[in-house]
């Protein structure tokens, strides 16, 4: 059982995982190379450690040790007690869910491992191209895990599924889904082409078949494309696709923005 230390110096050496948590650039080059996420939330944290993730170290406010007692008996790493206000001095803005949670990452799975765990049988990948966006991510991710997609694949630039931000906004949902970060891109792609999967590129081309109508083909093994915010897929992207396809729109409206994309397009190919 790890028994609640209280730190009162925000800057304590023992915090140093949730320093400037607002400073997304800062984040996102050292939470990786450090080897760690922060996980927010009682839901998140949860699930996190329900997915494996082993724990560094917790931050909580005191309302909190109530309701993480139990993950504080279970745990092999530091607790850390602090006020509200030292926590908001420590990551640079109000902690309203008072409980967070240095995680340690693990290695992601290569593109050909985690296409070996799904196996041969029916099953549909998301492919997102460049969605440096956090919440657009962390949105994808949740409808991903609800809708029943069984992976998802991310372009080399893509926003990292791990950062606060996504993690918050998919819930957790990042930590049920596999995953993983293509290197060769759009090379990968070919790979998931030779394993049976239907390349299907989300766009507004000329040449795009109706959503309804790629869902009456009803690919055994589909591979759903979504491109960055703004310009959607690249044209090498496109390229490489095998099929493009578009989801009509009323009112003038040309397009929905990538998170609402996804969710249209996993709903309707569900099995």
């Amino acid at each position: 059982m790890a028994e609640p230390v209280a730190v009162e110096d925000p800057a304590d050496p023992r915090l140093a995982d949730y320093t400037s948590l607002t400073d997304v650039e800062l984040r996102r080059r050292r939470e990786p190379a450090e080897g760690l996420f922060i996980a927010e939330g009682e839901k998140v944290i949860r699930r996190a450690l329900g997915a494996g993730y082993p724990m560094r170290s917790m931050m909580l406010t005191p309302k909190w040790l109530g309701p993480m007692g139990d993950v504080i008996e279970a745990a092999d790493a530091p607790v850390y007690q602090v006020a509200p206000d030292l926590a908001e001095a420590v990551t640079g803005y109000h902690v309203h869910r008072g409980a967070l949670a240095s995680m340690a990452r693990t290695p992601l799975p290569t593109v050909d491992g985690l296409l070996d765990r799904l196996g041969p049988g029916p099953c549909r990948i998301a492919v997102f191209e460049d969605t440096v966006d956090h919440a657009n991510l962390g949105a994808g991710f949740r409808s991903a895990a609800a809708l029943g997609v069984d992976a998802v694949l991310l372009s080399p630039r893509c926003a990292d599924p791990f950062y606060r931000r996504a993690v918050k906004v998919s819930m957790g949902a990042v930590f049920s889904v596999p995953w993983t970060r293509l290197t060769d891109w759009p090379g990968d792609l070919e790979r998931l082409r030779e394993r049976g999967f239907r390349l299907a590129a989300l766009c507004l081309a000329d040449d795009a078949v109706p959503l309804d109508e790629l869902v009456a083909r009803r690919h055994p093994r589909l591979a759903l494309m979504l491109g960055t915010e703004g310009d959607g897929l690249t044209p090498t992207a496109l390229r490489a696709a095998d099929t493009r396809v578009t989801i009509p729109m009323a009112a003038g409206v040309d397009s929905l923005n990538v998170a609402a994309a996804s969710a249209v397009a996993f709903y309707a190919t569900r099995p």
